[in-house]
């Protein structure tokens, strides 16, 4: 064999072997449910066309599902069912049907799970297509409204679930500690949950609407015995307050127990508070060291406890059962629910209500995307009501779970991973109150710019409800000030402003009552000043020129601002701190600016709009941080010096004539759009729901907008 053959068979084996341990680290993500990881590798493999088998276009789809990805997850759940469709499992028709549900597909959902029934005769989904009245419907009653709040002790972490008792509120949070020692859970990179105890309060705005603002503050963790390094997590108590069952890792306090497969299931634990502490943590017998049991909940006579498990035996992945307690320490046999709860995926989250209404989430019913929350009656044998999908507000494209309501049936929790949230999963409280009158304010403010103070002129400014729709725009006038005259009470809006070159440094968040018209102002920070494309400085990690994920965020303006002007071209320079020789430092920082540029490139800016990227050291230096001083300098002040700066050599003229046109065009489309709403306000009973049914009109979502409407849309989209 010739020396050319030798050295390509062995490239090609080289080769081989390294894809193998590429789909060989992403299964090991995969199996650690690190999905961000895996995705990436996974989706790394497919478009460099290194392998598209079966299995891991499946786990790529499975990763972005896993995560609420839902757009990624179409897409390659629909390559999946393209390529593989003459051999491949049910459940994934199933996954790519919710992912289309999820993001608003309805009519190609229900003809997947219409299609199903031939593959799988353990799903009840096709009974409940056929069904009218399968979901909920909170707008029948025009009275009845249900104002929903993201509570503030939301963090960028997964918080949910929700317990009145007492006047406190228990939730479930992953926020980290601040111990640099604590644990990350490998399936979404964030810390271990924990159980919070929080104050409740009622804000009372008029005698009229009161409990209509149910809020949650000065949340602390229960400490131990409660919680552990590990999983803690949706607790249930007594009335009486004595008793807690809550859901926790396999994990006596010194051990962590394993199942064959390394993976320490979940448990139900319960403990007893004895003079102002928690004590004698134990694990329920009906545990197991093989199956997770989890997610607890009591009957309101507290003689049943709920539970969700993937024991054997069940209908689906996880199913929700009911044990007996029979005396303090002793429990029955658990029962599983049956196929009118249960299905052949996921059913989790039961809460009992008070009038022994079971509210549970599963993807497994027909719901509106992802986990959505459903109802069903309790009836006096035993036995249950057919199951019901809550609807808006309730559910969303996303995971909606952990429905919470109190006693009178008014007031309560659930908690969602939909858009616009604060973070991965958010608490949300909510309040059902009938109010006919309806009740209007003003909303106004000023736009400035964030350093000077200066008014803007011509920024948009956004009103966006709590669904994440845009319920009115309007412009500021050359003294920064814009008004939002009929805004509907007992909601929460989120306003915030934009305009061509510039950033939003902040968003306003305003509840509306009954009293006098709301104030919010508003500031903008300019991405163009004199010559420069000005953004938060471009760091660089010491001696690399790797283009961080902080930089990435902020090229990103550079990029839009290179997009609204094409005829634009800039130049980079790049600089470092002082340490390290001086000649270093400047091919370094040329690096850098090279590396910023190609970065730019990379996101479809032309090569021939940057004139030059060129590093110039420590030149420049920011600071006192020399040759003299390096050592004396902390990291923060060495990083200062450690920037990129972009210059517009051309282009200058154009830009603000590009941006008056913008304003013009803006002000149109405004105008166009509003004389719409006030269409649809003159022709539709007007209801606290309404605005979300004028918007979905506009969109074209709604099959009901008259024909008029309908034309007047066509003509506002055009």
């Amino acid at each position: 064999m010739g020396l050319k053959k030798v050295v390509y068979l062995l490239i090609i084996m080289l080769t081989v072997d390294s894809f193998a341990q590429s789909k060989k680290v992403a299964d090991r993500y995969y199996d650690e449910f690190s999905y961000v990881q895996s995705a990436q590798i996974y989706k790394a493999l497919v478009e460099e066309k290194k392998d598209s088998s079966k299995h891991v276009i499946s786990r790529l789809a499975d990763s972005y599902y896993n995560n609420a990805d839902t757009e990624e997850a179409e897409f390659w759940y629909k390559n999946l069912v393209e390529r593989f469709k003459d051999n491949l499992d049910s459940k994934y028709l199933f996954k790519y049907a919710q992912v289309l549900r999820s993001n608003g597909k309805y009519k190609k959902s229900d003809s997947i799970f219409l299609s199903m029934n031939s593959l799988d005769k353990t799903n009840n989904r096709q009974d409940e297509l056929k069904k009218e009245n399968y979901l909920l419907d909170y707008s029948i009653d025009d009275d009845m409204r249900i104002g929903v709040r993201n509570l503030a002790i939301n963090t960028e972490y997964s918080d949910f679930g929700g317990f009145l008792l007492n006047g406190k509120t228990y939730f479930t949070s992953a926020i980290p500690s601040g111990d640099k020692r604590q644990k990350l859970y490998k399936w979404n990179n964030q810390p271990f949950l924990n159980i919070y105890k929080a104050d409740e309060e009622i804000q009372t705005l008029e005698e009229s609407i009161k409990d209509t603002v149910l809020t949650v503050h000065n949340p602390r963790l229960i400490d131990n015995p409660i919680s552990s390094e590990y999983h803690e997590s949706t607790p249930v108590f007594t009335k009486d307050g004595k008793t807690i069952y809550f859901t926790r890792n396999n994990y006596n306090g010194k051990k962590v127990g394993r199942d064959k497969k390394n993976t320490s299931n979940l448990k139900i634990y319960k403990a007893s508070f004895v003079n102002g502490y928690w004590l004698n943590v134990k694990e329920l017998p009906f545990n197991g060291d093989d199956f997770s049991v989890g997610h607890p909940a009591l009957s309101p006579d507290e003689k049943t406890l709920y539970f969700v498990s993937n024991m054997p035996g069940g209908y689906g992945a996880t199913d929700i059962y009911k044990v007996a307690i029979k005396g303090k320490n002793e429990y029955g046999t658990p029962v599983n629910l049956g196929e009118t709860i249960n299905t052949s995926d996921k059913e989790m989250f039961p809460f009992v209500g008070d009038d022994n209404t079971l509210y549970f989430s599963s993807n497994g019913h027909l719901g509106l995307g992802l986990l959505d929350i459903f109802q069903s009656k309790i009836k006096e044998d035993g036995t249950f009501s057919s199951v019901k999908n809550l609807g808006d507000p309730f559910n969303s494209k996303r995971d909606d779970f952990s429905f919470y309501i109190n006693e009178d049936g008014k007031k309560g929790f659930f908690s969602s991973n939909r858009k616009k949230g604060k973070g991965d999963d958010d608490i949300y409280s909510f309040y059902i109150y009938t109010d006919p009158i309806i009740c209007t304010q003003s909303v106004s403010g000023v736009i400035t710019e964030s350093a000077n103070k200066n008014p803007i002129d011509g920024a948009v400014v956004k009103l966006v409800n709590n669904q994440g729709e845009v319920v009115l725009e309007t412009l500021s006038n050359a003294k920064g000030e814009y008004i939002f005259k009929e805004v509907l009470c007992d909601n929460v809006y989120t306003i915030f402003a934009n305009k061509l070159d510039h950033r939003t440094s902040k968003k306003q968040q305003v509840a509306i009552g009954k009293e006098s018209g709301v104030k919010a102002d508003l500031s903008l920070v300019p991405l163009i000043i004199g010559n420069q494309i000005v953004i938060n400085p471009i760091y660089f990690d010491y001696n690399k020129s790797i283009i961080r994920d902080d930089a990435q965020y902020e090229l990103e303006n550079i990029i839009t601002v290179m997009n609204n002007h094409p005829e634009v071209i800039i130049k980079i320079e790049s600089h470092t701190d002082s340490r390290g020789p001086r000649d270093y430092n400047r091919k370094l920082s040329d690096r850098r600016a090279k590396s910023t540029r190609d970065f730019i490139l990379s996101r479809g800016i032309s090569k021939n709009r940057i004139e030059s990227a060129i590093g110039y050291g420590e030149d420049n230096l920011l600071n006192d941080c020399n040759d003299a001083n390096k050592n004396k300098c902390s990291e923060q002040e060495h990083q200062k010096n450690r920037r990129s700066y972009f210059y517009i050599i051309k282009g200058t003229d154009k830009i603000k004539a590009r941006q008056a046109a913008e304003k013009i065009a803006v002000k149109k489309r405004i105008v166009k759009r509003n004389s719409f709403l006030d269409y649809l306000r003159k022709n539709f009973k007007k209801s606290s729901r309404s605005t979300a049914g004028r918007n979905k009109c506009v969109r074209g979502e709604e099959e009901d907008c008259t024909k008029d409407a309908k034309n007047f849309k066509i003509n506002y989209k055009n």
